[in-house]
């Protein structure tokens, strides 16, 4: 492989131990396998920290800074890998590392889903948006659905004007498939109804609503939504989420896996504060 000679300049670049996570998740190159193939011209790991670029800064794909790879080239890994399902593959190791570490299952039991509705930008087509009423946005909707950690396990981005219960049908359903250990999943109002007992009867999975207390006004913190709420808010401290500007709704749940691919691998290459100092007792005044 070649061997990345730019120096590290950028918030988003990746960091030696991140880079040691991220290296053995990605794809074999295609000339060490058995049908052959060119070697790579740029490193992977320049390829990686010119997507994560993109995704923290919000930057146009022809405005990748010079010191990058081509802007074609990091495109390219970016569409090839995703539509391979690189993407959330690597999504799904680095939060089963996660929760070992902290002594939970590798699968997550309990889910928590919601949506969020953003604005699209004049480059998503009319055939992949829509008008959300209720928060009077023209654009598309999310619908992600994170453990009892608030870690991704999938992502899906619609039009806007999907209801949350439509849409959760085939979210439901994909989750099913490839998360069968799950046995329930908290949601808000928006996904009350019918829902409740088609996801019981047809999926044997237990969908719990968690409503606002009566009499209340403003932002209250309710329990376990506040987790998928704060993931959200993970996604939109990367830039390029701040409102959606993709043609395929494909690279709009790309970009959202990166962010919080970046969130987790700085998670588990943070070093520990020492705890040393805060848990001795203050020795006592002369």
């Amino acid at each position: 492989m070649p061997v990345s000679s730019r120096r590290r300049r950028y918030p988003s670049d990746t960091s030696v131990a991140e880079w040691a996570l991220l290296e053995p998740l990605l794809p074999v190159p295609a000339y060490r396998t058995k049908t052959g193939g060119h070697p790579e011209k740029w490193p992977r790991r320049e390829i990686v920290d010119g997507i994560r670029y993109i995704v923290d800064n919000g930057a146009k794909w022809r405005a990748l800074p010079a010191d990058f790879p081509p802007w074609e080239t990091v495109y390219g890994f970016f569409w090839r890998w995703n539509r391979a399902g690189v993407v959330t593959y690597i999504r799904d190791q680095l939060r089963r590392r996660i929760r070992t570490g902290k002594g939970r299952c590798p699968h997550p039991v309990t889910l928590i889903v919601d949506s969020q509705s953003v604005k699209g930008a004049s480059t998503v087509g009319h055939n992949s948006r829509g008008y959300d009423a209720a928060k009077k946005i023209n654009g598309r909707k999310r619908h992600i659905t994170v453990d009892t950690l608030g870690l991704p396990v999938m992502i899906t981005v619609t039009p806007a004007d999907i209801q949350d219960r439509d849409a959760a049908r085939d979210v439901f359903w994909r989750l099913r498939l490839t998360q069968p250990q799950i046995t329930q999943v908290w949601a808000d109002r928006g996904y009350a109804g019918d829902l409740v007992d088609w996801a019981r009867e047809r999926l044997w999975l237990s969908l719990r609503i968690v409503s606002r207390p009566k009499g209340t006004k403003g932002f209250v913190v309710l329990p376990r939504r506040w987790k998928v709420e704060r993931t959200i808010g993970w996604c939109m401290n990367a830039r390029r989420n701040a409102r959606d500007y993709e043609r395929l709704p494909q690279h709009s749940e790309a970009h959202l896996n990166w962010a919080l691919i970046t969130m987790m691998t700085r998670r588990l290459t943070r070093k520990s504060p020492r705890t040393s100092q805060w848990t001795k007792k203050p020795s006592a005044t002369r």
